[in-house]
């Protein structure tokens, strides 16, 4: 499919490269815009002078999709292609051996690469505005948490050099560093001296702070055992300076339950979508999992031809590469790494245990850290299913049961 009209915009922090090319690859106009308001004005302006209209948008390949100038794009109803960054530099070195940049350069081998191989690339999906909401809500509440999960390690490392009756303390199944019970008494008593000093009022009454109602005095006496039992101790000056580095992560913690109010927002907009229902439907998706997967497949209808396609996107799908004699099969590490996480969690959601795998962890996974074979061909199976369950298609399987584990 040759264009007659490609455009392609370099992004920069505070400017965009903007040249247009016609269908023998000449430059037709350029011009360099800001990334506010008059700079979109001007970039709609200089399309419309090469002819774009309603019937016939000007298409657009850009490196990165973000930032203001491209939302609004998107709203125009013309296809913007994400082109990988990869891939603009191997189509830069046809035209030139030299390792010549510049921003107006890759501007002109974006506008080439939609000149010639518009086929060969999936411009950005024309999802609906709520399928973006959740994208945003989803996806931050993924980072929160493993922001979360990196910070209590942090904390978990800087307690064992000089704290290691909190760890003891703390080592309670569902009751962890990044509970609010943990942070309300590393609050009260960030060094081993002042913890060992905490009376069974201050204790009860940090607790009571942290929100507990249940076995308050139980945790008050198993507190008082581990904070007064007999550890190795950092001199008195470190260990009162390491206290106060303790109150830094702890107070991260306190500021990371947010992830908690952006897993609800996000369950409570995807409770609001046509789709909620259909992805619901599956054994192990809840709602917090289905707005993640909801939030990267999206919901148009035309952005993957069939299952294979969305097997690929997900990771689910290995990866064949022959040549000669050699012939070899190997796992996708090439994929959208969000919906392979929530894929992840989703799967061992709907699994029954694996008893194929009897030294499989808690997490489901082997000791090398690979998932189990029925985990992966249930993976398989599930997106092949997702794809037919979506409306528009010739089934659409009321419910599906979890897949039986396969025996070996």
């Amino acid at each position: 499919m040759k264009l007659t009209i490609t455009c392609g915009i370099d992004w920069a922090e505070d400017h965009h490269d903007v040249p247009l090319v016609d269908e023998t690859g000449k430059l037709v106009a350029k011009q360099r815009i800001k990334d506010d308001a008059d700079g979109f004005r001007r970039l709609l302006a200089q399309l419309a002078d090469a002819g774009d209209c309603a019937e016939a948008p000007i298409p657009v390949a850009v490196e990165t999709a973000r930032g203001l100038v491209f939302a609004c794009l998107r709203t125009t109803g013309r296809k913007v292609y994400s082109i990988n960054p990869m891939a603009v530099a191997r189509y830069r070195e046809r035209h030139r051996s030299a390792r010549a940049k510049s921003d107006h350069a890759d501007a002109m081998t974006l506008a080439n690469i939609l000149r010639t191989d518009a086929d060969m690339h999936r411009p950005l999906p024309a999802d609906s505005e709520l399928v973006r909401a959740i994208a945003v809500l989803a996806r931050a509440q993924q980072d929160t948490v493993g922001n979360r999960a990196q910070l209590n390690n942090q904390l978990r490392s800087h307690l064992k050099r000089y704290y290691p009756a909190a760890l003891a303390a703390f080592a309670v199944r569902g009751v962890g560093l990044d509970s609010r019970e943990a942070r309300a008494v590393l609050a009260a008593a960030p060094d081993p001296h002042t913890a060992a000093r905490l009376t069974r009022a201050q204790l009860r009454a940090a607790l009571r702070r942290s929100g507990r109602q249940r076995n308050i005095e139980v945790w008050v006496e198993r507190l008082r055992t581990v904070f007064t039992g007999d550890y190795l101790h950092q001199p008195p000056l470190v260990e009162q300076a390491m206290g106060r580095q303790t109150l830094a992560p702890v107070a991260q913690l306190d500021a990371g339950r947010a992830a908690d109010d952006l897993g609800e927002a996000a369950a409570e907009a995807f409770a609001g979508h046509p789709d909620a229902e259909i992805l619901g439907s599956f054994p192990g998706i809840g709602p917090l999992t289905g707005a993640r997967v909801l939030a990267e497949i999206g919901d148009d209808r035309t952005r993957f031809a069939d299952a294979r396609a969305l097997k690929a996107y997900a990771g689910s799908a290995p990866v064949t590469i022959a040549s000669g004699k050699s012939h070899l099969v190997r796992h996708r590490r090439v994929k959208n790494q969000r919906l392979a996480a929530a894929g992840y969690v989703w799967i061992f959601g709907a699994l029954p245990p694996c008893r194929s795998r009897p030294n499989t962890t808690d997490a489901g996974t082997s000791g090398t850290g690979t998932p189990p074979p029925c985990a992966t061909s249930s993976t398989v199976s599930w997106d092949a299913s997702t794809t037919a369950c979506r409306p528009g298609r010739n089934s659409i399987p009321a419910r599906r049961s979890p897949p039986r584990p396969r025996r070996r």
